[in-house]
């Protein structure tokens, strides 16, 4: 079978995070009681008006049926080319919604809001897609029959005896901000039907000709009437309360609606939700999975989650709960949560049925107290169950061969002694049986055994030995017992089985919801984070995943599994996802024909991202696996989220520190900068203003000064700029065979005018290897080690340069000041550190012996500093050997 898939060229490219700060637009619904009471009519009169203030009006879907007055009030009107859509051999013009989306007009007119859509289109329904233009901001116009209302389906079809397919939710209705009620009194409406002035189609001429009885629509009439009337209550009711004006508000109420995988369960959902409209109740729909759920067939599964899905629909708080005894469990929710009714169903069921398995309505009206039960019956009676689910092995033949196995072992143990003791005494081996079968082979077995267990005491052991026959009537009470002990024992045995087979189920979600979160809570990286979603959620949903997040303004596949099917298709569809931060994809209303189903990562937030499983087996999800699924995509968007809030706060610690270090950096070179340009400009100005007055000694000083003023500030802006390419990693190392006499002799020329105070003393080995090394780089290492050395000693004190070769070469620049105190000696490296009492002694930045670090460190060796016994600091740095000299 052909799988039928959204065309991805159709689908429009969202832009949402911004689209989704657009207001949300405002809905009108034209409500009419009835087809042909001029619901389009009324909604085009409407649209002419707002033509006519000069708002920009299209037409998305408008069925004029070919009525001359109808087709006279749409002519001004742009109308939205219809998109084709082929279905089941036939082309349907269906409501571009996508074109519609791409023009942004300001009104939109929508007919028949209650339409399905074909399985090709985005959505199942039409109020669909009118949802989405709402939350684009288009104020949308629409019709609607009072009878596509879900909860009054079950009412019309009773009135009616036509069972209206095209429903929508009642929350559609209750959401729209102006409600036009379209009324034509039955008799017009015939007479106009008569007239052919009604639309029918062709296929549904009979079913509406049933339809369009005077009765009928009387009651129709009636309905929407009384609807429309609650609305206007319900506005006056919160025009008070906004106004503070008094009034006899009326107590609150609360209900609560049980449901269960019988179909009646349609009917109590849609009652509920009348009934609460009527008390402007809040109401809960409770669903209590007791051990037998465990076993529930594939259809009493898929009739639970529509069920549910109804419910939601419809507006009510969905509430699953555990539990062995459904009243029990339903009252005990209704005190905790101050219910105040309670709507219940009695399926038509035997008496005998009702008298072995107990009545649920019986059981909350004893217990009920103040709070009312509502009994809706069945008008049917109830379907035999579908057959449980069992466990493969319940299945076979040989669980049953062993129940009468364990008979005949039984017997055949009881033989040999039954001359010895009473045959009554025997009955407690056959229930020993029974009970070893209901343990071992379930309830089935079990029950063949204690009906075996009856004849064969009886065959073998009740006078007359070997017949049937009883002579003592007092062995049928016996046999009744044996009987009935078996099977209330092999039914107990199996209630112990089905809780043990549930209580393993939500262990097993329990462990496998636990080992997510605590794997998750103990990922710091996000590639880590990510393949942990992956892995648990595939594990655990038997699927295939992919994961997308938002980055750099747009949604991104990040990682997925090997056979996802990734198509454009489905690339949309998580688009779609993120853009609303709704699910949509399988087994959901939205883009139902994608292979996987697509849930938003939200957090309190925003939504980070979409999570897309494609289940490996076709089936229908229990509510207990969707709540399970739901529960792993929470988990997975928070940590996630808590993922990218580290980085993002890593980052910004990271940028407080370089905020600090350029503070530092200001603060460092402020003074240092100003100094030398301080005394610069002094001197020039004295040569300026006073070269006349200034012998030649006096301006030889001035220009002294001037010059090694001018030496330290490009000494000190060198620096700067050596540090921020180290920082860069902007330094290309031109490593080559160097000699470290030659090096040492460079680094001395350059430091000429600055030694010409202290005495310096080298020694260097005449075999000394050649080093690999980056001249210039080295030398500037060995100048900032001399300039810093000339700061920090007293005049005429002694430097000396020592060099030595063991594996690595190794170079010592010792000077006889006063140290380094232990504390700050591991710092000294640091950048923009400078020692206590470095800026009255002398100056600079702080980033002489930082430089050096980060030179040496690129040639992979090592630099470090240590204190003299006799007074003094020596700094030693390593170099690699030249592996091959020149020469």
């Amino acid at each position: 079978m052909k799988s039928l898939r959204p065309d991805p060229d159709t689908f429009p490219k969202h832009r949402l995070p911004q689209d989704a700060e657009r207001p949300r637009g405002k809905l009108k619904v034209f409500l009419g009681y009835a087809a042909g009471v001029g619901k389009t009519y009324a909604m085009l009169e409407a649209a002419q008006q707002r033509l006519e203030e000069g708002i920009d009006v299209v037409a998305g879907y408008v069925e004029t049926h070919g009525r001359a007055e109808t087709d006279l009030l749409a002519r001004d009107l742009v109308f939205i080319p219809r998109q084709m859509v082929h279905y089941h051999g036939v082309t349907l013009p269906e409501m571009n919604l996508d074109a519609i989306l791409k023009r942004l007009p300001e009104l939109v007119l929508v007919d028949e809001l209650a339409h399905p859509n074909p399985p090709e289109m985005r959505h199942t329904k039409r109020y669909q897609d009118v949802e989405e233009l709402l939350n684009m901001g288009i104020d949308v116009y629409t019709t609607l029959n009072i009878q596509n209302l879900e909860s009054l389906n079950d009412i019309v079809a009773q009135i009616t005896g036509i069972v209206v397919r095209e429903t929508l939710p009642d929350r559609i209705l209750d959401l729209a901000d102006q409600i036009v009620l379209v009324d034509l009194p039955p008799e017009e409406l015939l007479q106009r039907l008569h007239e052919g002035k009604v639309y029918i189609p062709e296929q549904t001429t009979f079913p509406m000709q049933k339809f369009f009885r005077q009765g009928n629509l009387t009651a129709l009439r009636e309905i929407a009437l009384r609807r429309t009337a609650r609305r206007v209550d319900d506005q006056m009711n919160a025009y008070m309360q906004q106004q503070a004006i008094s009034g006899p508000w009326a107590a609150g109420e609360r209900l609560l609606v049980s449901i269960s995988p019988n179909p009646l369960s349609q009917r109590l959902i849609r009652t509920a939700k009348r009934l609460a409209q009527e008390l402007d109740a809040e109401w809960y729909a409770v669903y209590i999975e007791t051990p037998t759920d465990t076993r529930l067939s594939t259809e009493d599964s898929a009739q639970t989650a529509n069920n549910l899905r109804l419910a939601e629909e419809l507006g009510a708080k969905i509430v699953t709960l555990p539990g062995d005894n459904i009243a029990e469990s339903l009252m005990q929710y209704a005190n905790t949560h101050n219910i105040t009714k309670i709507i219940v169903g009695k399926p038509l069921k035997p008496r005998w049925l009702e008298f072995l398995k107990g009545s649920i309505v019986d059981q909350l009206i004893r217990k009920s107290g103040n709070i009312d039960i509502y009994v809706i019956s069945s008008t049917t009676p109830v379907a035999p169950p579908s057959p449980l689910i069992r466990p493969a092995g319940e299945l076979h033949l040989k669980h049953y061969l062993a129940a009468v196995g364990l008979v005949s072992i039984t017997s055949l143990l009881g033989l040999p002694i039954a001359h010895f003791i009473s045959p009554t005494n025997l009955v407690m081996s056959y229930q020993l049986a029974v009970l070893i079968a209901a343990i071992r082979y379930g309830r089935g077995a079990a029950t063949l055994t204690a009906v075996l267990s009856v004849f064969a005491f009886n065959f073998f052991f009740v006078p007359p030995r070997w017949t049937f026959l009883v002579h003592d009537i007092g062995y049928i009470l016996t046999f009744a017992g044996l009987l009935s002990v078996g099977l209330v024992s092999a039914r107990l045995a199996a209630r112990v089985r089905e809780h043990a087979r549930a209580a393993e189920q939500r262990e097993l979600q329990a462990m496998a919801l636990y080992a997510f979160s605590r794997d998750l809570s103990a990922s710091v990286e996000l590639n880590r984070v990510l393949q942990d979603v992956l892995a648990h959620t595939s594990e655990t949903f038997n699927a295939d995943v992919a994961i997308w997040l938002y980055e750099h303004d747009t949604l991104e596949l990040r990682i997925m599994t090997d056979h996802y099917p990734l198509t454009t298709g489905e690339t949309i569809a998580a688009q779609w996802v993120y853009a609303h931060r709704q699910p949509a994809g399988h087994d959901t209303q939205t883009l139902p024909a994608t292979a996987g189903r697509y849930l938003p990562l939200k957090t309190a937030q925003s939504t980070i991202g979409v999570l897309g499983v494609r289940f490996r087996q076709e089936e229908e999800l229990t509510p207990e696996r969707n709540r399970l699924l739901d529960a792993f995509a929470s988990q997975a968007a928070l940590g996630i989220d808590a993922t990218l809030l580290a980085e993002k706060a890593q980052q910004t610690q990271l940028l407080r520190e370089a905020e600090k270090l350029q503070s530092a950096l200001l603060n460092s070179i402020s003074h240092d900068l100003r100094t030398p340009l301080v005394s610069i400009a002094g001197a020039l100005s004295s040569l300026r203003d006073q070269a006349g007055f200034l012998d030649e000694t006096a301006k030889s000083e001035l220009i002294d000064g001037a010059w090694e003023e001018t030496t330290r500030l490009n000494q000190l802006v060198g620096n700067l700029l050596d540090m921020t390419r180290l920082e860069a990693n902007a330094v290309s190392l031109r490593q080559s065979p160097s000699d470290v006499q030659e090096m040492i002799g460079v680094a001395l020329s350059h430091m000429k005018e600055r030694l010409l105070n202290h005495k310096v003393q080298v020694n260097i080995p005449p075999d000394l290897p050649l080093a690999s090394a980056d001249f210039v780089l080295i030398v500037q290492v060995m100048v900032n080690l001399l300039d810093n050395a000339t700061k920090y000693t007293p005049r005429g004190s002694l430097i000396e340069i020592q060099a030595s070769a063991n594996g690595f070469i190794t170079v010592a620049i010792t000077d006889h000041g006063s140290g380094v105190s232990p504390e700050e000696l591991p710092r000294i490296f640091d950048k923009f550190y400078r020692s206590e009492g470095a800026s009255q002694v002398a100056g600079g930045t702080g980033l002489g012996l930082s430089i050096c670090h980060g030179i040496i460190e690129a040639h992979k060796g090592y630099i470090w500093a240590e204190n003299q016994d006799r007074g003094g600091l020596i700094v030693r740095f390593t170099l690699p050997i030249a592996q091959h000299p020149v020469g």
